[in-house]
């Protein structure tokens, strides 16, 4: 892709020593594409909502040090559009210079991923690179960050820059992996940076591996392996929404599935202080089970929501509520922890609860917009990352393997 004054312009192949927060990186015919489940996790599972959204970078990041003044990065996106909904904004790039947001940006065209809700069909029609520019950076050794859109697959094309790059060293801060639902993925955050654990990683002074899955924290063993085999030194699961959406299982399969990911992760973390966090109030679904539908009559208002189509009666079978799911976590993680004292339990209604849906009601009955995403990325450092809490520093980072 051609830009002016072609002859200023530094190419950086763009490599894994340059990418934080992927898993995996694939090479395509247009460049590089990172994903957030590594290859032999993807090939567990033909599901095309997990495919959608591991490709989707939350929490992936180019990062680089340089005395550059501008940077270019061509990226070929691919945007969603549902059929009978208003289009979504671009996604949103965030510029970081030295810890500090300094700019941000969108990259028009690329594929469009077309979504029919009613008929249940997926199209993805072809569509051009482009380029996202930042100009005007600090003309001294800085380091730079460009978060990459979380709801918006992202082929890196090209990274040109107006002086040298070089990767940034491992500073010594420590990894935070979380795994949850698409709260945690991002849902209606304004931004990148703005989805709510980036904002509990700042606060934290953590580096953030981010396994938010929109739709698929679904206590699924390949997930559970993956998150085995990243080095971390902290690592927390937000568990049960999705569950619920998705009316996947009955409370007899919940317990053992929670059991069996929990000992998956400790095979390969089996200090590492591990955090489960229960999920957040949602309405809907604290008494009534799933699944969870679109409300496709909102369509109509150019409104998207959501709405439980589950029997309140059908807790007593042992369908999933909200509350059933707390009540079960919290049991299995005060018994587990009488045997591992790095194993701590969160009440997500900590972090967003009864008073917080009366001020800041979920907008679409189920995911939390802009400001609830910055409120619930505060609550979890102020809880998480208190002297008292999970994640408290004891100055020396866990041996991770």
């Amino acid at each position: 892709m051609s830009t002016e004054h072609d002859q200023r312009w530094i190419t950086t192949p763009i490599t894994a020593d340059l990418l934080r927060g992927a898993l995996d990186l694939e090479h395509t015919e247009h460049g590089v594409l990172p994903h957030r489940l590594p290859a032999r996790a993807r090939a567990q599972c033909a599901d095309p909502q997990l495919a959608m959204v591991e490709a989707q970078p939350s929490g992936v990041r180019l990062v680089f040090r340089t005395r550059a003044t501008a940077v270019e990065l061509d990226t070929l996106p691919t945007k969603r559009l549902y059929v009978g909904a208003p289009p979504r904004p671009d996604g949103m790039y965030d510029l970081l210079v030295d810890s500090v947001l300094s700019g941000q940006g969108v990259v028009t065209g690329g594929k469009v991923q077309v979504i029919d809700m009613s008929a249940g069909t997926t199209e993805v029609r072809p569509g051009p690179a482009g380029t996202l520019r930042f100009t005007g950076l600090p003309e001294r050794e800085k380091d730079v960050e460009i978060w990459l859109p979380h709801n918006e697959t992202t082929e890196l094309v090209a990274l040109r820059t107006d002086a040298p790059l070089t990767a940034v060293p491992d500073r010594g801060r420590r990894v935070w992996l979380h795994h949850g639902s698409s709260i945690s993925h991002g849902s209606d955050a304004a931004s990148p940076t703005a989805v709510w654990p980036a904002v509990a990683a700042a606060l934290g002074g953590v580096e953030l591996v981010n396994l938010g899955l929109g739709g698929s924290a679904l206590l699924d063993p390949f997930t559970a392996r993956a998150i085995r085999d990243t080095p971390a030194d902290l690592i927390s699961l937000k568990l049960g929404i999705n569950v619920v959406n998705a009316d996947l299982m009955r409370l007899r399969a919940f317990g053992p599935a929670v059991h069996g990911f929990l000992d998956t992760v400790r095979e390969g973390h089996p200090t590492t202080p591990l955090l489960v966090v229960s999920p957040i109030l949602c309405p809907i679904h604290e008494d009534t089970p799933g699944p969870t539908a679109m409300d496709l009559s909102s369509f109509d208002e150019g409104r998207l929501t959501f709405t439980a189509v589950g029997d309140p009666a059908e807790r007593a079978s042992g369908k999933l509520t909200l509350n059933v799911i707390r009540d079960e976590l919290a049991r299995i993680v005060a018994e587990r922890a009488a045997d591992d004292p790095h194993l701590h339990y969160l009440d997500g209604r900590a972090l967003y609860g009864e008073a917080d849906a009366t001020e800041l009601p979920l907008p679409d009955q189920l995911h939390p917009d802009a400001p609830t995403h910055r409120r619930i990325g505060e609550r979890f450092a102020g809880l998480a990352f208190a002297d008292s809490g999970a994640f408290a520093a004891d100055g020396d980072r866990p041996e991770v393997r």
